[in-house]
C-alpha cells in the first residue's frame, strides 16, 4: 500500500501555474475542474484545444504564428503540429538581456563562474556570426564532444540560432561511441573542450579527439574551448581553433533564422547497446513546446527559480534544462563527479547557490543514501522547492530518504519519459500529493495508457506503456532512415498509430503510474510477466548488496529468474544472506519474482548514461553476441557473465 509522503498546501497549490492554467482552462472553456485527474482527461481528448491554450500560456514566441494547431489529429506517425508557425528555438531561449543571473558554473575542481542572460546573448551573438562566416547554414549539423560548460549552451543556441542542427556527446564517451553517432550525421563543425575533470584529476581529451577527427571528413573546423589547460595544444588537430579566437568580437545582435515548427533542431542517439544508435531527429517547435510545457507547468519553474540538474551534455535531461532559459530562471551546471571531494558536494553547492529545483538520478540518491549523507541536517536547504529523479526507477525506500534527510515539505518529482521524445510521459504535479513509490501523474497532453496482452488500457495492472494519440516532441525522422521504416519499427510496430515505448508500467486508481523497467527486459516465469523494478526494490533496501542486475533465463520450456549480486565490501554471499533476499523478494513482491539462483558478480554493467543493461547480460548468458560493447561505461563487467557453470544446472 503507498503511503502519502507530502501535500501542498492551498496556498502553495493556488500559487502554481498549474493552477493558474487550470482556471484559465475552466474560463476559456466553460469547465469546472478542480483536480489534475479532471484536467488531464480534457487535455488528452482536445489536443487541439489543449496545445493552443499552452501555445498561449507559455509565451512561445514566434515571428508568424500558426494556420492550426494540428494535423492528420489520427495519425501516428504523420501528425503536423502548428502548421505554418515560424520561430527560432534559440531566440525563445534568449528573449532576456538583462543582468540577471543565466547561468552558474560550478566545475569539480572548485571553479565558479556566471553569465547574465546579457552576456549569455553577447557570447552566442559572437559565436553565431562566426558560425555564419564559416558557411553554416539551415540544416547542417554541429555537434559538440563537451562538458557541460557555460561554452556548450553558447554553441548550442548559436548553432540554432542559424538553423543548424545540435547534438552533443559527453567527454567521457571513447572513441568509437563518439563515431557511432557523430558518423552518421555527417557535422561540419565540432566544438570541444581540452579536457575535463573526474575525481579531481584533469582529463586530456587532445588525443582522442584526434582520434575521432582523424574519421570524420565530412569536419570543417574544430572550435576547441579550453579547459584543463589555459593554453591546450591544438596542433595535432587539423583545421582547429581556440574558442575565444573563433568568436567574432564585433557582432552584437543575432540574425535568428525563421524555422518551420518541424524543421529539425536536435538529433538524439539512443544508447547503441543492440547495434548503431539510432539517429532521433527531433523538431524545433516540438521540443520547445514540449520542454517548456513540463517546465512550466509540471515542474512549476518560475523566472525566479535556480534549477540544477545533475547531468552530461551526452544524456537528454542536459537538452530539457537548458530550455529553462526560455522562462528566464537561473541554470546551475556542474561538470565533475558528484561525490568529489566527498558525497555532500551537491548537496553543499545547493546551498551556497540556493537551488531551489534539484535534479538528478535514483542511482544517485540510492548512493546518497547508502553513503550516510544527510543533507538536510548537514546544509540550509530553505530555497529548495522539489527534488527531481530520472534515469531508473525510484524505490519506496529513497522516496522516504528524500523526505526524511532532505526536506519534508518539498515536492519529489520522480519523472520518466525517454531521449526518444526529450521529456516524459509520466512526470510531477505540483498540485498533488507524493506517494512512495509513484511517479505523480501523466503528462498533460499525453494519452499514456498502460495496455495488457489483449491491447485494452488497464487500471491497476501492469501493462505495456503505451500513447494513443500524436504529441508534438515525436522524432520527425530517424536519420538516414530514408523510407522510415526503422521509425515505424521502433515504436509502431506493436500496435498500428500507437506509439509503444518499451516500458512496463501500472496506472493507479489516483492517476499515478508505477515503474517497472524496460518491457523487453520484463520477466516471464510461468508466462506471467513481471518488472524488474520490483526486485531492485527491495535490493536497493539492502545494506549487504551494493549493486544487482537481474534477468530471465529460458530454462525448461519456461523463464526462470537469475539474480546477480555484487556485494558492499565486507560481505559474502552465503546461504543465510541468499535466504534473506529470497524471503524479502517472496514476502514483499511475489513468489514469482523469487530468483531461482543467485549468483555473486564482480561488476554491473551499464550504458554511458548510467541505464544497466540486463538485455546485454541476457544475451551473454545465452552464449549471444553483444555488438555493441562501446555503448557500456564499463564493457570488461560484461565478461563475466559469458561462461557461468551454475546456469547450466
Amino acid at each position: 500500500m503507498a503511503k502519502r509522503l507530502w501535500q501542498p498546501s492551498q496556498e502553495r497549490i493556488k500559487s502554481t501555474h498549474m493552477y493558474r492554467f487550470m482556471t484559465l482552462v475552466n474560463e476559456k472553456f466553460g469547465k469546472a475542474f478542480t483536480d489534475y485527474p479532471a484536467l488531464w482527461d480534457w487535455s488528452v481528448n482536445n489536443l487541439e484545444d489543449f496545445w493552443g491554450l499552452t501555445w498561449d500560456f507559455i509565451r512561445i514566441k514566434a515571428s508568424k504564428k500558426y494556420d492550426r494547431v494540428l494535423d492528420h489529429p489520427d495519425k501516428m506517425p504523420g501528425a503536423k503540429f502548428f502548421p505554418g508557425a515560424r520561430l527560432n528555438f534559440a531566440e525563445n531561449l534568449l528573449q532576456l538581456r538583462n543582468d540577471r543571473t543565466a547561468l552558474i558554473f560550478r566545475g569539480e575542481d572548485a571553479v565558479r563562474r556566471t553569465l547574465t542572460y546579457s552576456q549569455l546573448y553577447g557570447e552566442v551573438a559572437k559565436t553565431a556570426a562566426s558560425l555564419r562566416k564559416l558557411g553554416i547554414q539551415k540544416g547542417d549539423r554541429v555537434v559538440g564532444f563537451v562538458p557541460n560548460m557555460p561554452e556548450s549552451i553558447i554553441a548550442m543556441l548559436a548553432a540554432t540560432s542559424i538553423g543548424a542542427v545540435w547534438s552533443s556527446c559527453s567527454p567521457d564517451f571513447g572513441i568509437k561511441g563518439v563515431l557511432d553517432r557523430f558518423g552518421q550525421t555527417k557535422p561540419r563543425v565540432l566544438f570541444t573542450a581540452d579536457g575535463y575533470f573526474f575525481k579531481g584529476k584533469p582529463m586530456d581529451s587532445i588525443e582522442r579527439i584526434a582520434g575521432i577527427v582523424k574519421e570524420l571528413p565530412s569536419l570543417e573546423k574544430i572550435v576547441v574551448i579550453p579547459y584543463v589547460s589555459p593554453t591546450p595544444d591544438i596542433r595535432s588537430l587539423p583545421n582547429a581553433v581556440l574558442f575565444k579566437d573563433f568568436k567574432n568580437p564585433n557582432a552584437k545582435e543575432i540574425e535568428f533564422e525563421p524555422m518551420a515548427f518541424d524543421d529539425p533542431l536536435y538529433i538524439m542517439y539512443s544508447s547503441g547497446t543492440t547495434g548503431l544508435p539510432k539517429c532521433m531527429v527531433q523538431s524545433v517547435g516540438g521540443v520547445l513546446l514540449h520542454q517548456k510545457k513540463e517546465l512550466v507547468l509540471h515542474t512549476d519553474l518560475k523566472e525566479e527559480d535556480v534549477i540544477f540538474y545533475f547531468t552530461t551534455c551526452g544524456w537528454m535531461m542536459w537538452n530539457w534544462l537548458t530550455c529553462s532559459l526560455s522562462v528566464g530562471a537561473t541554470l546551475v551546471l556542474y561538470d565533475g563527479n558528484p561525490f568529489h571531494p566527498g558525497p555532500d558536494a551537491l548537496w553543499k553547492m545547493a546551498q551556497d547557490e540556493k537551488i531551489t529545483i534539484f535534479g538528478t538520478s535514483a542511482g544517485y540518491i540510492e548512493a546518497l543514501k547508502n553513503a550516510g549523507v544527510k543533507p538536510g541536517k548537514q546544509f540550509d536547504l530553505t530555497p529548495l522547492k522539489s527534488v527531481l529523479s530520472t534515469g531508473s526507477p525510484l524505490s519506496d525506500e529513497n522516496f522516504e530518504f528524500i523526505y526524511t534527510e532532505v526536506k519534508q515539505d518539498i515536492q519529489l518529482a520522480s519523472i520518466s519519459g525517454g531521449s526518444d521524445l526529450n521529456g516524459c510521459f509520466a512526470l510531477g504535479n505540483p498540485m498533488g500529493p507524493v506517494y512512495t513509490g509513484e511517479l505523480q501523474c501523466r503528462g498533460l497532453g499525453m494519452k499514456v495508457f498502460a495496455y495488457d496482452e489483449n491491447a485494452r488500457p488497464v487500471i491497476g495492472q501492469q501493462g505495456e506503456l503505451v500513447c494513443t494519440a500524436p504529441f508534438p516532441s515525436m522524432p520527425i525522422y530517424f536519420w538516414g532512415d530514408t523510407d522510415g521504416s526503422k521509425y515505424r519499427s521502433a515504436y509502431f510496430d506493436e500496435y498500428p498509430n500507437i506509439w509503444t515505448h518499451g516500458d512496463f508500467i501500472m496506472v493507479t486508481e489516483r492517476g499515478g503510474v508505477i515503474m517497472y523497467g524496460r518491457s523487453d527486459a520484463t520477466l516471464n516465469p510461468g508466462g506471467v510477466r513481471i518488472g524488474t523494478a520490483e526486485i531492485y526494490r527491495r535490493l536497493d533496501a539492502m545494506p549487504e548488496l551494493e549493486d544487482s542486475v537481474v534477468v530471465g533465463q529460458p530454462w525448461n520450456n519456461d523463464v526462470r529468474v537469475i539474480l546477480f549480486v555484487k556485494l558492499a565490501p565486507g560481505y559474502e554471499l552465503n546461504e543465510a544472506l541468499k535466504k534473506k533476499i529470497m524471503a524479502d523478494i517472496r514476502l514483499n513482491a511475489s513468489p514469482r519474482h523469487v530468483p531461482a539462483k543467485i549468483i555473486e558478480c564482480p561488476d554491473v554493467p551499464y550504458t554511458l548514461n548510467m541505464k544497466k543493461v540486463e538485455l546485454a547480460v541476457k544475451k551473454m548468458i545465452e552464449g549471444k553476441e553483444v555488438k555493441n560493447k562501446d555503448a557500456l561505461k564499463n564493457p570488461e563487467a560484461l565478461d563475466f557473465f559469458g561462461s557461468i557453470p551454475e546456469l547450466k544446472e
